[in-house]
């Protein structure tokens, strides 16, 4: 793919270890994989299903959102900040929100965050609890305060993952509908917005597949890290689940979708990427997890780092490279 474009920031200095001597995989894991233990805080239980981006604060060189649930098991959402995107500072206090509807900003739950730069702004997206799980969307320049705008949807809805740019003039978002519990559907949607307050033109991106034709993904699926932009497409890591005879299992895979259109699927991975192997990941509070949040990623070398949730425990970390995945979507598709 020697006229593959890639679109982003440079990023050379991303985290990055080469695939392993003789193996064959479109995506290894790092080698010193858990990167964020569970207890990095004085109260967290767990540290997982985590956003990443890059971002000069002094002598850090990225920021994140982290999903920390206390020993409360309540939970929140934590700044942290890196120099080198490996070993991360996480601060002890929850995020701090400023801006919304007295009802709205009340804090119920936070959960499974996102970050899109879009313009100058850092956007994250979460689960946020209002009357059930619906998404919340709140911007920060600074990463100390964020700025709450009304929540997306109705409940039920997760996994609410923004594009890194404008459709069509106005900002756009893929979701998961879903309802109060872990029940056997959820398709992901499309949806379009002028201001980040309301939002409508609703599109169906697709479905779960049939068992018999990629059943790590045949119960549920939802979007991952944001969407990256190539001239082939925007690159989609999706998660999806299978309901096996001892549980769930949480996968992932690729989806390519059309750049101005994103709610048409042009190819889709029958075979996942990343599935349940490790014992971190095999192991947990949630055993057999592993969950896409964010990706760092390099237009001129091609390099993707994914930060994944291990066994809703730990957070974990991917590597790959785009145009390998975009072949490997391509030549394994499912549509």
């Amino acid at each position: 793919m020697n006229n593959l474009k890639i679109v982003g920031p440079a990023m050379p200095d991303m985290p990055w270890e080469d695939r392993p001597a003789g193996s064959k995989e479109v995506m290894w894991r790092y080698s010193a994989n858990p990167i964020i233990p569970r207890d990095a805080l004085s109260t967290s239980n767990s540290i997982f299903n985590s956003a990443v981006v890059p971002f000069k604060k002094g002598k850090y060189n990225y920021a994140g959102v982290f999903r920390c649930d206390d020993t409360n098991r309540r939970m929140r959402i934590h700044v942290g900040f890196s120099v080198d995107g490996l070993r991360w500072e996480i601060e002890e206090s929850d995020f701090r929100l400023e801006g919304a509807d007295a009802e709205i900003g009340q804090w119920v739950y936070g959960y499974d965050p996102r970050v899109a730069k879009i313009g100058d702004k850092y956007y994250v997206t979460w689960c946020n609890g209002y009357h059930g799980p619906t998404i919340g969307i709140a911007w920060t320049d600074d990463f100390e305060t964020f700025h709450q705008f009304e929540n997306a949807f109705l409940p039920y809805n997760r996994n609410g993952v923004l594009f890194p740019r404008k459709i069509g003039g106005r900002f756009a978002m893929l979701s998961r509908p879903s309802d109060t519990g872990h029940t056997p559907f959820g398709d992901i949607f499309y949806s379009e917005s002028p201001d980040m307050e309301f939002w409508g033109r609703h599109r169906h991106v697709m479905s779960p597949s049939a068992f018999e034709v990629s059943a790590w993904q045949c119960m549920k699926i939802g979007a991952g890290p944001v969407p990256i932009e190539t001239s082939e497409g925007w690159l989609l890591f999706y998660h999806g689940v299978l309901r096996s005879c001892n549980g769930y299992v949480y996968a992932f895979g690729s989806a390519l979708l059309d750049l101005e259109e994103p709610w048409k699927v042009t190819a889709r991975s029958g075979p996942y990427l990343i599935s349940p192997r490790e014992t971190y990941e095999c192991m947990g509070d949630v055993p057999n997890v592993t969950f896409p949040c964010a990706a760092l990623h390099d237009p001129a070398t091609g390099r993707v780092a994914v930060y994944y949730g291990c066994a809703d425990t730990v957070t974990g970390l991917a590597f790959g490279y785009i145009p390998e995945i975009i072949d490997f979507t391509k030549q394994n598709s499912i549509l």
